[in-house]
């Protein structure tokens, strides 16, 4: 006999249904988000306006707390109207008042010296205080965005005191890029911080990542059947992934002296990049699976020998010209920037994967600062047909799928079309998919999605260690090779697309950069 259902319960199927929470957003535990190096310009230009953003949509819980550390002396108020100013600079017009005064109230900070350590005492003691009055349950997240050299002294400190510990509630430690600055102080960097973390602890954010148009590679290449009988060597030509910049380096020249363009974007946006177009299929999207796949790609990445740097690399530095109708200086004139610098303000490097997929397709990649537009895209160019039936063809071009990460996020397929009109001449035309247009809505900031991953405990979009080491591994004897080279590095006017070298690095193998 069947059992009856009693009077205002719900039957099996329709308790299911009303409880289906994935279709509600998951909202994550009450925390305190502690970031090191708060007076710097990526806490009031990015990471409060992101947390801003989430209070606005009711993605954080009331019991949430932001707790900023730097050696800058300042109150919780002066703070406060810090972090506002900076909010009115990022989100104008945009602000609530009734979201500012409630998200407001639970931003704190300490003045203190990240070396010393009082400060994480005064720092522990703190957090207790929060838990009890702000209800933040002993959730913590440790945000440096210090400059680099401190990374391990904080971490040593927050092991010492036992911060690091997960009782109670979860630790988790996010670690801002430059990862390193070549392989060998990754590798340290990796081997001090797994010392206090452990590596499920560890979220190494890369703020690509979280963009909508990067994720969308995955989706474009996973959940659509027509791309992947033809995204391998038997179809691709080669592939071309651009980060192009209009700028200059503005008041980050001290920065970039150590920095440069290999260093600064291709370590890291970039290689991201290549493993998700150059992936094969993870068997889930979970963090494992796709992290996994990943490394495999850097692994499958053909080493460039230390004395043939120059054949599959070049770099260049930006001389004074125009952008966008004004003069610019060059990179040498710039703020804080040595008049003898050698350092590369344009990278372009060939990269052969060596596996079954890719065996034989270059993949190209260059990033520049002064080139003549911003525009970040991954060109998919497919072989030319073996034979046309079309005696009149008119500027006919080869198949080339286009990925636009920024500006104007979306997809472009370039086909051959019939020309209207007697005859049958075919030409090349674009079809276009704009983001923007088609889901009418604005995409969320990239720091506004990872931090709420982070928080969520989802380090899908973050950076496992293997990553950023076999990342480094790659890109060590370019900078190996450009060291032992001194002095030697190509020009270029401001608002042209790099220096000739990067030209013939393509028309050594018959082919031509794109014009984005």
């Amino acid at each position: 006999m069947a059992e009856t259902t009693a009077q205002g319960a719900q039957s099996p199927d329709t308790e299911g249904l009303l409880r289906d929470d994935s279709r509600l957003p998951r909202m994550p535990e009450p925390a305190a988000i502690v970031i090191f190096g708060a007076s710097g310009d990526l806490t009031s230009r990015k990471l409060v306006p992101a947390l801003y953003d989430l209070a606005a949509s009711r993605r954080l819980p009331m019991e949430f707390a932001v707790v900023g550390i730097s050696r800058t002396e300042m109150s919780h108020d002066e703070f406060r109207q810090k972090l506002r100013e900076g909010l009115e600079e990022q989100r104008p017009g945009k602000i609530s008042e009734d979201v500012w005064d409630s998200f407001s109230k639970g931003i704190f900070y300490l003045p203190g010296d990240s070396k010393e350590p009082d400060t994480y005492k005064e720092l522990k003691d703190f957090l207790a205080n929060l838990d009890e009055e702000r209800g933040t349950s002993g959730n913590r997240v440790f945000y440096l965005s210090s400059s680099p050299s401190l990374f391990p002294p904080i971490v040593e400190q927050l092991g010492e005191v036992g911060m690091n510990v997960q009782e109670g509630g979860y630790s988790r430690l996010v670690i801002e890029k430059p990862f390193g600055s070549d392989l060998q102080s990754a590798q340290y960097l990796n081997q001090e911080i797994k010392r206090h973390f452990d590596e499920s602890q560890i979220y190494r954010i890369d703020h690509y990542l979280g963009k909508e148009t990067v994720q969308n590679i995955l989706a474009l290449r996973f959940a659509n059947g027509i791309f992947e009988p033809v995204w391998n060597q038997h179809y691709v030509d080669h592939v071309q992934i651009t980060v192009a910049e209009s700028d200059g380096v503005g008041d980050r020249g001290a920065f970039y002296e150590e920095a440069g363009a290999l260093r600064d974007i291709v370590q890291n946006h970039v290689m991201q990049v290549l493993c998700l177009t150059a992936m094969e299929p993870p068997v889930a999207f979970d963090a494992d699976s796709v992290r996994a796949e990943k490394v495999k790609v850097l692994k499958a990445v053909r080493p460039i020998p230390e004395d043939e740097v120059d054949r599959y690399a070049v770099r260049g530095q930006y001389d004074s010209g125009w952008v966008w109708g004004e003069k610019v200086p060059g990179y040498r004139e710039e703020e804080d920037v040595a008049e003898d610098s050698t350092t590369e303000t344009y990278a372009a490097l060939k990269l052969l994967v060596d596996n079954w997929r890719w065996a034989g397709v270059p993949f190209y990649i260059r990033s520049g600062k002064r080139l003549p537009k911003k525009s970040t895209e991954i060109a998919i160019q497919f072989k030319q047909t073996p034979h046309t039936p079309f005696v009149g063809t008119r500027n006919l071009e080869p198949n080339v799928l286009v990925i636009r990460v920024q500006p104007e996020e979306g997809v472009s397929l370039k086909i051959g079309a019939k020309v209207p009109g007697a005859g049958f001449e075919v030409s090349s035309v674009n079809m276009d998919l704009l983001y923007g247009a088609a889901f009418l809505e604005e995409a969320p900031d990239a720091y506004q999605r990872l931090l709420l991953d982070m928080m969520l405990g989802d380090p899908t979009l973050f950076i496992r260690s293997d990553e950023a080491e076999g990342a480094w591994a790659i890109l060590q004897p370019v900078l190996d090779g450009w060291s032992e080279n001194g002095g030697e590095i190509a020009q270029y006017p401001a608002g042209e697309w790099g220096p000739q070298e990067a030209e013939e690095l393509l028309e050594q193998d018959g082919r031509e950069w794109r014009r984005p």
